[in-house]
Parts: C-alpha cells; structure tokens; sequence
C-alpha cells in the first residue's frame, strides 16, 4: 500500500463510526469508534503512521458523534414532535431554502410552492422546516427568524431534532451578514444576464456554476439524470478545481510566486463556497483544496490520497450528517476514482498505442463512472449505459463555461451589459450540453432498472469486482469477451434495430404519465397520431410518443384544463410536428387557458373548440365528439365543475370503439346518459383516473370489453376505486392500470381486440388535488427514490388476473401480449321484491360463465334508469351512495338547471363544416385580440411567421360531417 494512504483507515473508522451513531443509536458511535481504534491500531502496528492516525482518530469521533446522536435523541422537541405538539420556535438558518418542485394536478399548477430549510435552534439542536415558498424563498443564511408550526418527527440518519411544518410567513426575520448579502447580489446578476439565452440554456448556466437549478425545466434534469450527467447540475468539486486551476494560470502567467499564488487561489476557494453555498460535494473539495494549498505555502509537496482523506475526517467530525450524504459520497468516492485508478488506466492505454490526449480523456469518466455506479443504482434505481461516451462529449465545454459563467457573475455587479455579454459567449457551450444531454438520453436502452437501496447498489459492485476479476485471468478473458459480444449482438438487434415495442398494429395506447392522462390514437400512417391529453410533466408524455414513433400530430385535444392534462403541452409542441391544439368549453383554471394560448401562439399553432355533435375524421381515425352537452356555467372553477365540462370523444379505431371521457364526474354522466347518447364502446377510458364518483349506469350503457386506468402509483388519493374495479370486472371488462402495466396499447385481433403493455414503465410520484401533504422533491430531502412498483415483469398482467378466459400470447421481449375473448353479454332476467337486489346472478356478466369469488362480489342496488337523480344516487361509493354526493350531484338530483352563459373569448369556435380548415396554409398574422383567423397560423412570439404544414409535411385533410 501506498505510504500515502496512512490517513485512509483513519477516514474510514471516522466514516463508519458516524454511520453507526446516525443509523442506530448514540451508544453504537462510540462502540465502533472505539473498536475501530483498538483492531486499526493493532492490525496496523507495523505501519506506524497509519496505526497512530486511527487511534487517534477513532476515540475522538467515538466521543464527538456519540455526544451529538445522544443529544438529539434526548431533544426536548423530539417527544414533542413524537405527538405533534404545535409549538413556536426561534432559529438561525444554516443553508439557503431548497424548492420541492410537485407535479401539478387539477386545478393547481405544479411548481415550487414548499421550500425545506435547515437551521440551530436558540437552545441547541437542528431544526428542519416545511414552508410554503413565498416569503420563505428568499432567506438567506445567518438569518434569525421565528415560526410557529406543528412539529413531527425526523427521519432517521440525521441530527435532526425536529421537523416544523409551517402554513405561513416568518416573523422576526434579522438582516443577513453582508457576505451572504453580496453572494444573493452576484447569484440574481448571473439570473438576470442569463436571460439572453433560451429558456433551456438560461436555467442551466446557473446551475453549471453556483448550483442554482430555481430556473431550470424538469426535462432537463430528467435528461441529464438519464444520460449520466446529473453531476454537472450539482455544483461539486470539479467546479472548484476549475476555478481555482484558471485562477492559478493567471497568476503563473503573470509571474506571481508559488506562495502568492496559493493565496490567491484560496481567496477564490473561499469566495466560491460563499457562492454556491455549503454543498457536501463544495465541502469536501475546499477542504481538500485547502489542504494541497497550505502544503504548496509551506513548501513541501503532497498527493491528492492525503488530502482526500484529511477532508473526509475533518468534515465527518464536523458536521456527521455528511456521511449519510449521497452527494458527499458521490464526491468522495469520485474523486478516490480519479486519483487512484484514472492515471494507471491512462498509462496503461498509452502503453498500447492509445494517443496521450485520448487515453487521459477517455480514463477519467469510465474511471469516475465505474466507481459511482453502484451508489447511483442504490439511489435512483438505474445504470446509464451512455455515461462514458456522454460525459467525454461535454468534457470539453464544462471547463469554458463554467470559468465565462464565474466572469459573468463578477461582471454582472459592475456592468450588467459586459455580463449579458460574457453569457452569450457561453451559450453555444450550455446548449452542446443540453444537445447531448438530450439525444443520449434519447438512445433506446440508455438507462435499465436496476434494485435500489444498499442491496441494489452492493450487487452491482459485486458484478464489477467479479467482472474486474475475470478479465485479469488470461485464460478467460477471451471468453469472457466473446460472451459479452455474443450478448451484445443478441441484445442490440431485439431491444434497438427490432424493438418489442411499439407492437405492431396497435390502435390506441394509454401513456404512463404519472397521475394524469395522455392516450394516443394511431391513423393509418405510420408516424401519425393524434393525442388526446398530455399528462402533468413533459418527460412522459414524449418518452411515450417516441417510443411510438410519433412524430407529427395534426391535433392534441385537451380534455379540460387541469394540470394533469396539459403539463406536458409545451414539450409535444416544441419536439412534434402539431397542426392544432383542440380544447373544450372551459376557460377554467384561468392560469392554465393562458398558458394553452401562450404556448401555442409561441409555437405558431392554432387553439380552436370542439362541440358536442363534431365529428373529425383521418385515415384509420374518426373522432365523434360527444360531449359536454352543455356550456359550463362561466367563472365556475371548482374541481367538480372543470371535471365535467371534460371533451368526451368517441373514437372509430381498427380495434373497435373508444370512448374517451376525460374526468367527467356525475354530472357529466347524467348529461350524456339524459341525452340519449350512444355510449357504448368496446374500449373505456375511465374517467377521473378511477375515481370512485363512476354510475353504474353509465358503465352499464358503455359495456367495455377493456377498461384502461391512467394513474399514478402509490398516489394519495386511492385511485383507482376498488369499487369501480370491482364494478368493471363484474362486467366482464379486463382492467388494465398504467401504473402497473406501464404503456398499455390496444390493437385488433382475428378474434376481438388484443393488449399489450410495455413492462419495466417509469416511477411516478401520484399527486392530486386537495393536497396538503404533497410528496416533497427526493434530491431536496435527500430520500432514496421510491421502489419499484410490482407487476413490471412478463406476465405480471396474466398473473394478476382471476379469470382463465384471458389466454396468453407469445410476444416479443419487453412486451405481454393479451387477446379477449368475446365477453358473454347479460341477459335481462326478471327478479321477485326482496332478491337482495342483485343486478344479475352470481357469476353472471363475467366471460364464459366465470364466477367471481364471494369476497369480490358486490350487490349493486336498482334505480331509475336514466334521470339524472337516479345517477347520482348510484355514485359507486362505500356503503353503496349512502356518502354525501358532490354539490353538482345534488343540484342534478334537484332538478337544477343553469342557463347557458355567452361563450368566453379567446378560441376560435369550428362550426361542423369548417373542421377542415385546420389544415389550411396561409400565413398571417394575428389579430387585435391575440387570436388568429380560422384556417391561418399565427406568428412567433417575435413577429417572425413560423413554418407552416410545408415545414412538418402536408397532412391528410380532415373531413368533416354533423355528428
């Protein structure tokens, strides 16, 4: 061993020792302290240095953590918070607020809207805090502030005594130091000259150099977490190296001695940390370069090995709670990579004729990436595939744009047009990041699933060792690598040149986009579709349209203006070719119809209003709009009210009908079902992703043979109903949940309509409306990412069904294919008073004559067949409609109408033989109102007309008849 390495045992013992205390009790930090001191300092005895090092080492962190742990454990707010005692506090803040961005769901639009913030109580002790983001956004650290909120109790591995949640402003707020003053001063000059850029490119330079990730889109980061490129959002030690290696440069250029030029590359060690703020990965950089620093000012040479394990041990005796971060674990093990096997990799690649620049490049990600993995498949469960190739692509530009990035912030305090002028410089370096972000990101396969938590991450560093092992045998290497290229021409040719997905043929496909709706519904040509909804975030609902190879849109219809349903807008209008956005005759939420104009006006597409009576019409494709029957009541924005103003489009498919509802509740249904409408269909979307607010009427008039769930897992509102469920199997229709089955496609079959669902689909977080306890951003709370759901593998669907008339198909890999039998249709039977009102016998209405067993039957109780107080007494719910009803549910039940209201302003509004014209090309500009004359495309957001159909390849003209 090296005899550098004598301080590695010493940070190793300092490392587990805070482990021990965080994970179990105070008493097992100075159990293992103190064991860690007797075993290193006798097995190391004849290493003197590295002996004397954990002796010491090992009995002051045993001393120091286990104070700590058994402080907290004592806190006099801990008991409080075991019982939820609302109480007062008064703290300093110890770090700036970090945003917890949540999906957007119903009316209310996702975004940061909590903030987390850590601070020291008066009395000692640590504090976590849950606050709403406005006037808590923009405290700063050092600030004095006073809150009151509910206490509860923390999570384990931390010092945390307690954490406040807190409803409203902070109070007593004191001035911040004036160095946090001026780092705020230089962070909002970076914001504000970033704007020059795009959107994109302006909300990642901040990140690339001082970790400000406020401004930057969800995509992005979806992408660059993908594409094994998480780390460059991060601020982290390669951001410091860079600033202090250009720092160093200068001086040496211009003639500074060696101890000049350590001052100075410390005074900008220290102003960056004030800067980016004290992030793990910034920590144990500073504090490792501080170490090299003051061994070059004294004058006698040191490797990065004994800083590195310095800036363990002083930062682990700090603050312990670092050794539960994975970002300083990340960085540790990183940086270890880099110094210990990046350069005998280079060397040994240049022994073999590998030019010098090429081998040095190429070592030091596949070194850094290698040795992360198994703590990156612990955390996110997945391995990135293109990490090496991606990050070699961006290594060249990070170090430019960071050091242009750092010159533009000094710049933008003394003139905001040099620092304007600095990021433009910049901005082709920003954009190739977010290019290869992107397209590595797009490569099919880039990341696989892998088990989380430890076990996840121990597997993974067993098969490299192991692998690591095989290759130094000569005797096998040759077969190992024969076996590794057998594997990848097997491979590459079934999951990238012939993918089991998308199936061939398919008709209709429910997207799994979280807890939201997006359905696909194929025309005859091969990459064109039209999209019905866009789910809550744009990374979903693309993923799922490339995967379809859909690649121009002439229509997306909104269902209705809720978050859920048209999140993902943006996206499908900035990557896809779309001729219109269709939208129905709601205004409601106002935020949400702004944007929907504000996005396609930017886009150059028009927004027109679909009516009941409509009908669309491309090859393969027919659209019958049937409802809403009536104009929503104008202002009303209530959930319920929003929910039933939802477009409901009768597909023609080659798979058969299907009926889209959106979230149509009651009173939605009763107006369809009172209007006499033809509901039936042999595919059912089912509304309000599963609610319980279904009638058994109107799933009686429907019939579907499948029934498809778009819904988010583990979300909190106990979509979808187990009663609704239970409702449609007791009819004979196969129910399939995107949260379970993934992307869920219906096609047609010599028999009646097949599915197929794509396993191994994404996590989703479930959110809704009426949140008040939403799920919080897992890199913000430093939470390992949730487990994967159940019922991903081939087969899970058949396995999970209870009824043997559903056979199994032969499919390729990654793809369950399914074929439905034709479904035995009820026979009327006529009942005697007092049958304990069953709808049918038991058994009857299931495919060939199948019984249901007794714990899923449900007795569904008679009434009206029609009226609309019927349908809302028949609501499914516990206790069979004995639970109160919604408020529109009781004004039907009345008999309660409204009048129609004047439409609102702001779509243009088709009438049935004018559909056609949205495929017209005439380029004009807008008008005075913001709109554009029907049949013409509006200009850019800057007056430059964008391209029309020519530019995305005419469409197919869309006819149009009476419905």
């Amino acid at each position: 061993m090296s005899p550098r390495a004598y301080l590695v045992p010493a940070a190793l013992a300092v490392w587990a020792t805070a482990l021990a205390g965080l994970w179990w009790a105070w008493w097992a930090a100075l159990a293992v302290g103190l064991i860690a001191a007797v075993v290193g300092g006798s097995a190391l005895r004849r290493w003197r240095p590295a002996a004397v090092a954990v002796a010491v080492a090992g009995p002051v962190a045993a001393c120091w953590i286990g104070v700590q742990a058994y402080g907290a454990a004592h806190h006099p707010l801990r008991v409080a918070a075991e019982r939820g005692t609302p109480t007062t506090v008064h703290f300093e803040l110890d770090d700036r607020p970090h945003g917890l961005r949540t999906s957007g769901f119903g009316s209310r639009a996702g975004g940061v809207d909590l903030i987390l913030v850590r601070g020291s109580l008066d009395g000692g002790g640590r504090l976590a805090v849950l606050a709403p983001a406005a006037g808590w956004r923009d405290l700063l650290p050092g600030q004095r502030v006073t809150a009151r909120g509910t206490l509860a109790p923390p999570r384990g591995g931390e010092l945390t005594v307690a954490v406040l949640r807190v409803r409203g402003p902070p109070r007593d707020v004191t001035e911040a130091p004036v160095w946090q003053r001026v780092a705020e001063d230089l962070r909002a000059g970076l914001r504000d000259a970033s704007t020059v850029l795009d959107p994109e490119p302006a909300g990642l330079l901040p990140a690339l150099v001082v970790g400000d990730t406020s401004g930057l889109p969800p995509r992005v980061v979806e992408e660059f977490r993908t594409a094994g490129l998480a780390h460059v959002l991060a601020v982290s030690g390669a951001n410091l190296a860079i600033l202090c290696g250009a720092v160093l440069l200068l001086l040496r250029l211009l003639r500074v001695g060696p101890r000049g030029c350590a001052v100075g590359a410390m005074a900008a060690l220290v102003g960056f940390v004030v800067l980016a703020g004290p992030e793990p990965s910034v920590l144990r950089a500073a504090v490792m370069g501080a170490v090299a620093l003051l061994a070059l000012v004294l004058g006698r040479e040191r490797s990065a090995l004994p800083a590195l394990a310095a800036a363990v041990v002083v930062l682990v005796l700090y603050d312990p709670e670092l050794a539960t971060e994975p970002g300083f674990g990340l960085s540790v093990v990183a940086t270890a990579a880099l110094v210990l096997l990046a350069p005998r990799w280079a060397a040994a690649m240049k022994e073999r004729g590998v030019p010098v620049g090429f081998a040095e490049a190429l070592a030091v990600p596949v070194a850094a990436n290698l040795a992360t993995a198994p703590l990156v498949a612990g955390i996110s469960g997945q391995v990135s595939l293109v990490a090496v190739v991606a990050n070699l692509l961006v290594a060249p530009v990070v170090a430019p744009a960071t050091v242009l990035g750092v010159l533009a912030t000094v710049l933008a305090a003394a003139h905001e047009p040099a620092a304007r002028l600095v990021v433009e410089v910049a901005g082709p370096a920003v954009s190739w990041l977010i290019a290869v972000g992107r397209h590595a990101a797009a490569v099919p396969g880039a990341a696989v699933a892998w088990p989380e938590g430890w076990a996840g991450g121990a597997l993974l560093a067993g098969v490299l060792v192991l692998g690591y092992a095989v290759t130094r045998l000569r005797r096998v290497r040759t077969l190992v690598l024969a076996a590794v290229v057998g594997a990848v021409v097997m491979v590459v040719p079934l999951n990238v040149v012939a993918p089991g997905w998308p199936v061939p043929g398919w008709s209709v496909v429910a997207c799994d986009v979280g807890q939201g709706d997006a359905v696909v519904l194929a025309t005859a040509e091969r990459d064109r579709a039209v999209l019905v909804d866009t789910g809550p975030d744009p990374v979903p609902v693309l993923s799922c349209l490339r995967g379809l190879g859909v690649r121009r849109i002439p229509l997306v219809v909104l269902s209705h203006l809720h978050a859920d349903h048209v999140g993902g807008l943006a996206a499908v209008l900035a990557e896809r070719g779309v001729g219109a956005v269709a939208v129905g005759p709601s205004r409601e939420p106002g935020w949400a119809w702004e944007e929907v104009r504000e996005r396609a006006r930017a886009a150059g597409v028009r927004v027109v209003e679909l009516t009941a009576g409509q009908r669309l019409s491309w090859p393969g494709l027919e659209l019958d709009v049937l409802g809403p029957r009536a104009d929503p009541v104008s202002g009303t924005d209530t959930n319920t009210a929003v929910n039933d103003a939802s477009l409901v489009l009768r597909a023609s498919t080659a798979a058969g009908r299907v009926l889209l509802t959106g979230d149509i509740e009651l009173a939605g249904q009763a107006d369809l079902l009172g209007g006499h409408v033809d509901l039936r269909a042999d595919v059912l979307k089912v509304p309000h992703h599963g609610s319980r607010y279904s009638s058994p009427a109107f799933l009686a008039a429907v019939r579907p043979r499948i029934a498809l769930v778009s819904v988010g897992a583990d979300n909190r509102y106990g979509h979808p109903s187990g009663v609704l469920v239970d409702a449609l199997t007791s009819r004979g229709a196969l129910v399939l949940r995107t949260d379970r089955d993934g992307d869920t496609a219906v096609l047609a079959g010599p028999d009646g309509p097949r599915v197929a669902r794509r396993s191994g689909g994404r996590h989703h977080h479930g959110q809704g409306d009426n949140d008040e306890e939403r799920r919080l951003d897992p890199t913000a709370l430093r939470l390992v990412a949730p487990r994967g759901q159940p019922g991903r593998g081939v087969g899970a669907v058949a396995t999970r069904l209870h009824r043997p008339t559903l056979a199994e198909r032969g499919a390729p890999a990654r793809v369950h294919l399914l074929r439905l039998r034709g479904a035995a249709r009820r026979r009327a039977r006529h009942r005697r008073q007092g049958d304990g009102h069953r709808r049918d016998p038991p058994g009857a209405g299931l495919l060939r004559g199948q019984r249901l067993p007794p714990d899923r039957r449900r007795p569904v109780r008679r009434g009206p067949r029609h009226p609309a107080g019927g349908v809302a007494r028949r609501a499914l719910q516990p206790g069979e409609g004995e639970t109160a009803l919604a408020a529109d549910a009781h004004r039907l039940a009345r008999g309660d109408r409204t009048g129609r209201s004047a439409r609102p302003a702001g779509a243009d509004r088709l009438p049935p033989d004018r559909v056609a014209a949205l495929v017209q090309d005439r380029p004009v500009t807008t008008t005075a109102d913001g709109r554009a004359p029907v049949g013409r495309t509006t200009a850019g957001a800057t007056g430059v007309p964008r391209p029309s159909w020519p530019a995305l390849g005419r469409p197919p003209p869309i006819r149009s008849s009476a419905g």
